[in-house]
């Protein structure tokens, strides 16, 4: 028998999620008994499998257009979508963006900040992602599960990528529902 095949990728965030995910320590090894690990920011993989994947993680909120495009390709390909995260589940910190609007956060990093030298600008590049209000992942596209934590504890990581894994639903109630 296969098995399922899980990949992974970020978008607007820390990486704390991955960092939690990596916390997990030992039980590492017991996810990858359980599932092949595909593609994921801390692997030398990155896309994932044309084939599609049984499990799809994504970590963090959708703030433009090239991470709205990683979520609809990971949507497309993975039979269960997992948003990993406050950023993924509610928009987090970066959605605190969307008080002030796009334009003028833009304008205040790029041309009014301190540090900025005189003549700056916005930039505008055909080949850079075009930003966004700030979105939870499932404002974009279909979510299956939903991990809260800021960043998620590495045992509510662990109960739900082995659950998973081993075709179960991850349940997630009582000490495995605390947020930080």
């Amino acid at each position: 028998m296969n098995k399922p095949k899980i990949a992974s990728d970020w978008m607007c965030g820390c990486a704390g999620c991955h960092m939690s995910l990596l916390d997990m320590d030992e039980r590492i090894l017991r996810i990858v008994e359980l599932a092949d690990l595909r593609a994921t920011p801390i692997t030398d993989l990155k896309e994932p499998d044309e084939s599609g994947v049984d499990v799809g993680v994504l970590e963090g909120g959708i703030n433009n257009t090239a991470n709205e495009e990683v979520a609809h390709k990971m949507r497309a390909c993975a039979k269960i979508l997992v948003a990993l995260g406050d950023c993924a589940v509610f928009g987090g910190v970066p959605a605190m963006r969307n008080f002030c609007g796009v334009e003028e956060a833009l304008r205040r990093a790029y041309v009014e900040a301190e540090s900025n030298e005189a003549g700056s600008e916005i930039p505008n590049d055909p080949e850079l992602a075009s930003m966004t209000q700030t979105r939870a992942i499932h404002e974009v596209v279909p979510v299956d599960y939903n991990v809260p934590g800021c960043p998620p504890d590495p045992d509510v990581i662990f109960h739900v990528l082995s659950e998973l894994a081993q075709g179960r639903k991850p349940e997630l109630k009582d000490d495995l529902l605390h947020w930080h």
